[in-house]
């Protein structure tokens, strides 16, 4: 028998005994297993990869990469620390230059980076950034957990407390292609009021297919978790009058929405459905913790990964109108609160927007905690190995999977491969590179990655972590 057919059995046997035996609330949820075959191991893709860049430490700890991003227009890589710089990295990697640090002072935004899950969540380019006389000239956006719960939020839990808030930004620099951030203090858009210290923004993004003149230029889209806590107490994320667990859509230089400071394009599914109580702002629902998006360029399609409760991390499709289920589902199967999962009537209503594919915090290739992470359909030449397949990860093991952008799975863990890195011939994890970067810089072995995918010009993939400071660049 296969050594993690073993292992699953061994847990599911201790699950079986009460699961006396393994702390942490994903191993102790239930007997039944969603996915009684294990993750495939066989037929692994094998890649290379070389390190690209260094960014430095900020007081003593490496930098805690969130997202690495491509600015044509001024010909740079882009990527952030969670406790608020960024970075601007040249194309061969040599030059890492501070571009502007959100947590000075004198910009007034207060980034707060308290634990694993605050600080700079995300950041985006106006398509026009470098499009001189262009509306969207010069400027970007943060999503950042800030410190000062002083301002009026726009939106607010349903159960009331409030932790910290959490603020969409806009910054104008004066000169785009400057090395440092030349502007003033950023413009607030939005402001989220946090019930929990948890499940706070996901990622922004512009839709990088949309061209000027069609109707998704220089759109944004902002994900947003649940609120935090466990199991969405305050159910808001099937709640269409909550902002919490939703993807947003909005025209950040617009002014229609109710503060004025950004615009609610009337093509999104709730802008004109007469309902008094709907968000006009919503794109699509029903999710606990969506940290990624991306598109695929040659159909158009646009994909999310959104985090699971203590069982199932999954790759969603998503649309106009969309709900992903959350807090009646968890990924295909009912999400049956501190009981875990129930496993009848899977994928059961067709209302909602099921996974393509999806995996087990259970699986012997796991640590036991689980986050979906990492996010890109790659349909580039440089690494033949990846073409025309979704990729996405683990952010904890820093495992990464594909699974056919062709011919997408319908959930599940068939239909997944698993990814490792080529190191001089012998194929290893993300982590297991890592833990030896660690031994020769003198830090003790990393336990985990914190894996978040970084891109490029000409279809680069970069792979990020929080453990070393260092981006790897892959290779064929």
């Amino acid at each position: 028998m296969h050594e993690s057919s073993l292992n699953r059995r061994a847990v599911r046997l201790v699950l079986a005994l009460g699961g006396a035996l393994i702390a942490g609330p994903a191993l102790a949820q239930t007997p039944q297993d969603p996915f009684p075959e294990p993750l495939p191991t066989a037929g692994a893709i094998r890649v290379g990869y070389t390190e690209f860049a260094t960014l430095p430490d900020l007081d003593g700890v490496p930098a805690r990469m969130m997202l690495m991003l491509d600015e044509p227009g001024t010909g740079r890589l882009f990527v952030n620390d969670q406790r608020g710089p960024i970075y601007a990295v040249s194309y061969d990697g040599r030059s890492v230059t501070l571009y502007v640090d959100a947590s000075d002072p004198r910009w007034g935004v207060g980034v707060q980076s308290r634990g694993r899950e605050r600080g700079m969540q995300s950041f985006a380019f106006h398509p026009q950034f470098a499009e001189t006389g262009a509306p969207g000239y010069g400027k970007f956006y943060t999503w950042s957990d800030v410190i000062d719960t002083t301002p009026p939020a726009d939106f607010l839990p349903s159960g009331g407390g409030n932790t910290h808030d959490i603020v969409l930004h806009e910054w104008t620099a004066r000169t785009p292609d400057a090395a440092t951030f030349d502007g003033g203090p950023p413009r607030e858009l939005m402001r989220f009021q946090q019930p929990y210290g948890n499940h706070n923004g996901g990622r922004i993004a512009f839709n990088p297919l949309a061209r000027p003149g069609q109707p998704d230029f220089g759109l944004l889209y902002v994900g947003n978790g649940d609120g935090g806590s466990g199991g969405d107490p305050n159910n808001h994320a099937q709640d269409l009058a909550s902002g919490f667990g939703k993807v947003f859509r909005i025209d950040p230089l617009g002014t229609n929405s109710t503060n004025g400071r950004y615009g609610i394009p009337a093509s999104n599914p709730f802008a004109t459905d007469a309902a008094a109580n709907t968000l006009g702002e919503i794109f699509a629902y029903g999710l606990r913790n969506p940290q990624h998006l991306a598109w695929d360029r040659r159909t158009g399609r646009m994909f999310l990964t959104d985090v699971g409760q203590n069982i199932v991390e999954e790759l969603d499709t998503l649309s106009a109108g969309s709900n992903l289920g959350w807090n009646v589902w968890e990924g295909s199967f009912r999400y049956a609160g501190r009981q875990g999962l129930s496993l009848e009537n899977r994928r059961g209503d067709p209302r909602m927007s099921y996974p393509i594919a999806e995996f087990d915090h259970r699986d012997s290739l796991l640590t036991g905690r689980s986050a979906s992470s990492g996010l890109m359909v790659y349909r580039g030449t440089g690494v033949p190995q990846l073409a025309n397949l979704v990729l996405w990860g683990d952010l904890v093991s820093g495992e990464i999977f594909a699974v056919s952008a062709d011919d997408l799975p319908n959930g599940g863990q068939r239909g997944m491969r698993r990814v490792l890195l080529n190191d001089r011939g012998t194929p290893r994890t993300l982590l297991e590179i890592i833990r030896a970067k660690n031994a020769a810089q003198g830090r003790d072995p990393a336990s985990r990655t914190d894996l978040r995918f970084g891109f490029g010009p000409n279809d680069q993939l970069f792979l990020l972590n929080k453990m070393d400071g260092v981006i790897r660049l892959v290779t064929r």
